[in-house]
This record gives structure tokens, C-alpha cells and sequence, in this order.
């Protein structure tokens, strides 16, 4: 890619330069250390023998480029934390609980075991105590997705069955290395916010808390006509709250409106933990919040089909107990290489968390207390098109006096009768470029509602070649925006345009089962963005690659590196990128799942694989090797 390569900015140069620098107050004494000027990722090869498919590593490098010309290149290393499997100060890595706090056991007696690890915060609080082996202090919060399987032979699908679990390590920083080890495990407890419904991926907040995810929210109007069995299979996780009926111990406790909320996590200093469920952020398909510098503005990923893109601006900074919801309006300008548009936004509306939870958990609100409904098009009704697992063409009418419950409750439906886009297809990790003042949306495929509509009436905002092996998009942001009512956004990170910037390539099936180009993404979900190494981390998630791998681009050259293949199956999650803690710079990096083949893996190699691989055991871990930033 011939891409003119720009330096860092002004304000990262000042930084490394002031930390870089011999500050004494002779200026005849020891030269100033060279300033750090850029960063470069030398990926490696895809796996190419069965050993490699079956595991995770890495042989890729990093280098660093100094002001006076010299360089550091340094081998990078994949060292693994704790597994789904292990058992750590008496609590097992992967275990579920119920409201009580007790391990949760199959109908076989056996304890449920999560393999799949996805966010991760790694965080520093002042005034933790020693961890007793002479390291920095610090604390790791994890999700546990989902379980996959129970321990019957042939085990039984357990996918939105069970409810899920975050956990908090205690991490020893050696002060001499930055080698990283767990001291402790415990649950984090979610009575408090009535469990925990999928969580998948997450990010730390600017003010140091862990925010995270409930995906795939449960289907409020269905679950209350009965009819989530014929809409979504009457096994799927769907057509019940199953999970939280577990999780209570009855079937009636649990309500549709307590999931699909943001959990935010706060670590106190003796590892206690705090956990409260944003509503006023709206109920979606959350992948994740990313808050923007101002601490008020954060754009979040609507994960599944005919999803919506929301953009969230808080009435305090470092608060996101209130505050105004958007949807965004795409209107393209290019279907061209993943295509392109500018955006709009649509105000669905002001809440606060207190009186939305009022609204569920004292009024016990429901869908028909919000919204009329009719199967077919109806006078005063409107057509709208909005799902995660299906689309269904509902015509909606909104009842008087609940804009603000359609708006916080049923907000991707909300925002198609408003007129939002909600074509959007599993829109999944979101991360800010602060310096550039971009936000970057993956975007997991382009198919179903992104591609050029085929039946007629159906609404049709994104009009895209099919892509199964998807891209990552590049989001700019602009100062005084104004709303598609001609009102003033109070941010200043409202997104104004949408390109895609790294664009997966769909091929004929190879010869081990890729139908995707193994050189390019696919299906792209974990992002997080480097300020210090303008690197871009891209994790995949996905079947089009027989090993789903994790990549560095670099947002300056355009160079984009292979830097983490993991086993064949698993999913690369768990992605953070922290710069500097107590001196030391790792890219977080777990993988879930391993051995959950994709349908195009040829058979001999399936065989082959299957006793190199433990399809319980999932590892949440990191990259090292990275010198200090």
C-alpha cells in the first residue's frame, strides 16, 4: 500500500520526549535520549502445520524507531494468565453462580464451566495491598460469555442457558521484567444488578472502571405473547429466560427489561467491587461502550442482524447514570471497498438510570404497554425492520406518553420507527483514535440488511456488496453538530462520516476450508486502538479462517501485521491495549472456545486436530515482549 507515512502527532512526540529526556538542570551533561518516532509490527506466517493450528503463539516482532535513527526490535510472546479450567485460590476459572453465590451445577450434578473468556481490564488501584510476591498490585476484571456445553455425552448445547459470570484476579507486576501472574480469583457478584445476561466484549472507562456488555438482549414483545419458540426455535436461548430463571432458581423472577443493560464494575483498593447497570445508555445488543475524551460521549457496538448504531452523551463527565441517546441515519456516498456514507443523528431521547429502573422494576412495564402492534400494514402504523437474530417486519404504534420507555426499553426498535438505520450486520468492537478524533466500528460482515435490499418496501439505507469476511470502519467526529431536528448535540465527538479502512476478501474454499483471503481480516470484532504506537489491534471472530488470528495496523503507513494466531475454533477476544502501567506495555489477549470448527474445515484436518485440542479449556492471557512506551 503505497501510503505516505505521517509522524506522531505533536502532543504524543511532547509526551515521549518529556519522559524520554534526561531532566537535569545542566544542559552540558548527558545528551537527551532519543524521542520514540514510530512503531512497526512484523507479523508472521498463518499456521501452517497441525501443531500451530491447535495452538496459541505468536512469531511476530515489534520495532521501535528513534529520532537519532536507531531501532529496537523485540520478539513478541504469548503468555497465558489462567485457563477456563484452573482453580485459583479454591474458585475454578470458567465456574457460573447462582443469585446465592453457589456454584451452578448441570443436570448431570457436575459444575457448568465457561471456556470462553472474552473483556478484559487490567487496572491499577491506589493503595492495593502486596500481592505477597513482591510485584506491583494489580487487579483484572474478565467476562465469561457463555457455556458452551454441559457434561452429558453427547453434551448438550448450554449457549444463553446458563447465566454468566465476571471475575476479578488479583495480579502480581514483577517490577523487574512487568512479567504478569495471578495471585487470587473470586467472582464478581451481580445480585445487585439481577445477574448477568452474555457478556461479551468491554473497555476501561477514562475514570478507571471496567464497563461491560449484555448481548443479544431477550425479546420483550415475544416472551410475553408466548410466541419466542416459533420466532426464534424452541430450543434456542430465545424462547425463555432460561439463563436467569437458573440463576434465581424460578421462572418467574426474571424480566426481559433488567438485560441487555451496560454492567459497570468499579475495584476498590482491598478488591472489593461495586457493580451498578446502566440503562440510560439504551437496550441494545451491547458488544461494548467506548467513552471519548470529553468523558461524556461514547459510541457502542449493536451486535447481530438489522442492528442499530448508537451514539450516547452523558449529562455529567465520568457519569453515565444520565444522559441523551442517538441513533445514527447512514447515507451513502460509495459502495465501493466497503463502502462509505455520511451520518446523521436521530434524538431518541433523555433518561436517567433511576427512572427507567422505576419503570421495570416497580411499574413492571411491558412491550404491549409501549407499543400497539399489527402483523400487517395498517393505518397509523409504521413499518419497521430491527432484530438481532432475525429481522421481522413489525408495524409498529407507538402508545401515548412512552417515548421515553420505547427510546431506553426497545431502543433498536424505537430508532427504526423514528427512521434511524437499523440494516446494520453484527457491529461489533468499538475504539477511539483520540489524537485523529476517530472512532473505529467493526463490522463482523456485510450481508442481510447491508446488502442492496431485494424485495421491495423493505427499508434500504445501506446498499453494499455481500462481504462475509467483513471490515473494520473509520468514524469522523466534528464540534457542533446539530441533530436531524435542527437541535444542537452537546458533544463534541458526534460522528459526521463512515469509511471502511481495513476490508476483509471473501475466496473459493482452500484447500484446509479458509474462504477468506488469509492475508486480509476477517470477520473482525475485538478492536483497540494505540495512541503511543498508531496501532490499530484488530481480533477476529469468525469461520471464514480455519484460526482466527489478531492483527496490528498501523493507521499512519497502512501496514497490517499478523501478530496472534489462536487455536482452530476459537474466537480471539479479551483485547486491550495498555501503554503504560507502572512502566511496562501489554496488548491483552484471551481465546474462547477452541475446537468449535467451522463447517468448511476439511475433514482430515478436523481429525487430526481433535486430540490436540482441549475444547474446554479457554485462556485469558497477553502479549508480551513489548518494550516500554
Amino acid at each position: 500500500m503505497n501510503v505516505k507515512r505521517k509522524p506522531l502527532t505533536a502532543a504524543i512526540l511532547t509526551a515521549l520526549v518529556a519522559t524520554a529526556c534526561n531532566n537535569n538542570d545542566n544542559d552540558n551533561d548527558t545528551p537527551l535520549t532519543p524521542a520514540l518516532t514510530s512503531v512497526e509490527f512484523s507479523g508472521m506466517p498463518a499456521p501452517s502445520t497441525d501443531q500451530e493450528r491447535a495452538s496459541a503463539y505468536t512469531t511476530a516482532s515489534v520495532t521501535y524507531v528513534y529520532s537519532d535513527g536507531t531501532k529496537k526490535t523485540s520478539a513478541l510472546s504469548f503468555k497465558p494468565l489462567y485457563s477456563s479450567l484452573d482453580v485459583i485460590t479454591g474458585v475454578t476459572g470458567g465456574q457460573v453462580y447462582d443469585v446465592n453465590g453457589a456454584v451452578l451445577l448441570d443436570d448431570n450434578g457436575n459444575p457448568f464451566i465457561a471456556n470462553t473468556p472474552d473483556a478484559n481490564s487490567l487496572l491499577k488501584v491506589e493503595g492495593a495491598p502486596a500481592t505477597g510476591k513482591g510485584g506491583n498490585p494489580l487487579y483484572l476484571v474478565t467476562h465469561f460469555e457463555y457455556v458452551s456445553t454441559d457434561s452429558s455425552i453427547p453434551p448438550k448445547d448450554m449457549y444463553g442457558k446458563a447465566p454468566m459470570a465476571m471475575k476479578l484476579s488479583t495480579i502480581d507486576q514483577n517490577q523487574s521484567s512487568g512479567e504478569l501472574s495471578v495471585t487470587a480469583l473470586k467472582n464478581i457478584n451481580m445480585a445487585g444488578i439481577h445477574g448477568l445476561w452474555i457478556p461479551c466484549a468491554g473497555s476501561l472507562s477514562p475514570w478507571n472502571t471496567h464497563l461491560g456488555s449484555e448481548e443479544y438482549e431477550p425479546d420483550a414483545r415475544c416472551l410475553e405473547t408466548n410466541t419466542c419458540a416459533d420466532l426464534y426455535g424452541k430450543d434456542s436461548y430465545m424462547a425463555a429466560l432460561t439463563s436467569m430463571n437458573t440463576y434465581f432458581g424460578d421462572a418467574t423472577t426474571a424480566k426481559a427489561y433488567n438485560y441487555g443493560v451496560l454492567p459497570e464494575v468499579t475495584v476498590k483498593a482491598d478488591g472489593s467491587t461495586t457493580v451498578v447497570a446502566h440503562r440510560a445508555t439504551g437496550r441494545i445488543s451491547r458488544e461494548l461502550m467506548q467513552v471519548m475524551p470529553d468523558n461524556r460521549t461514547a459510541y457502542q457496538g449493536d451486535d447481530g442482524t438489522y442492528t442499530v448504531m448508537t451514539m450516547f452523551v452523558a449529562d455529567k463527565a465520568g457519569d453515565l447514570s444520565s444522559g441523551t441517546l442517538y441513533a445514527a441515519k447512514w447515507s451513502q456516498t460509495s459502495d465501493q471497498n466497503g463502502g462509505a456514507a455520511n451520518l446523521t443523528w436521530i434524538k431518541l431521547g433523555s433518561a436517567t438510570d433511576a427512572e427507567l429502573d422505576k419503570m421495570v422494576n416497580a411499574d413492571n412495564i411491558t412491550f404491549s404497554d409501549i407499543f400497539d402492534v399489527s402483523d400487517k400494514e395498517d393505518a397509523g402504523f409504521v413499518k419497521v425492520v430491527a432484530g438481532h437474530e432475525k429481522a421481522k417486519t413489525e408495524w409498529l404504534r407507538l402508545k401515548s406518553g412512552m417515548e421515553k420507555a420505547a427510546a431506553f426499553l426497545e431502543t433498536r426498535r424505537y430508532a427504526g420507527y423514528l427512521g434511524a438505520t437499523t440494516e446494520f450486520e453484527k457491529m461489533e468492537g468499538v475504539t477511539v483514535n483520540a489524537a485523529d478524533r476517530k472512532v473505529y466500528v467493526a463490522m463482523t460482515r456485510m450481508s442481510n440488511g447491508m446488502e442492496k435490499a431485494k424485495d421491495a418496501g423493505v427499508p434500504d439505507d445501506i446498499r453494499l456488496p455481500k462481504n462475509s469476511a467483513g471490515a473494520v470502519y473509520e468514524l469522523a467526529t466534528a464540534k457542533s453538530v446539530m441533530d436531524s431536528a435542527g437541535n444542537a448535540i452537546s458533544s463534541e465527538y458526534a460522528a459526521v462520516s463512515m469509511k471502511a479502512l481495513v476490508v476483509g476478501e471473501d475466496i473459493s474454499k482452500d484447500a484446509v476450508g479458509n474462504t477468506a483471503n488469509v492475508d486480509k481480516i476477517a470477520n473482525p470484532d475485538n478492536l483497540k486502538f494505540s495512541e503511543k504506537m498508531r496501532t490499530l489491534f484488530i481480533g477476529e471472530d469468525g469461520s471464514t479462517h480455519i484460526n482466527n488470528f489478531l492483527w496490528a495496523f498501523n493507521v499512519d503507513t497502512g501496514k497490517l501485521s499478523r501478530i496472534l494466531s489462536v487455536p482452530a475454533g476459537a474466537e480471539s477476544t479479551g483485547l486491550q491495549a495498555v501503554e503504560n502501567l507502572n512502566g511496562f506495555t501489554y496488548i491483552m489477549s484471551n481465546y474462547q472456545h477452541p475446537g468449535d470448527f467451522s463447517s468448511n474445515i476439511d475433514p482430515a484436518l478436523k481429525d487430526r486436530l481433535k486430540p490436540l485440542l482441549d475444547p474446554h479449556k479457554g485462556e485469558v492471557g497477553y502479549i508480551g515482549g513489548i518494550p516500554s512506551l
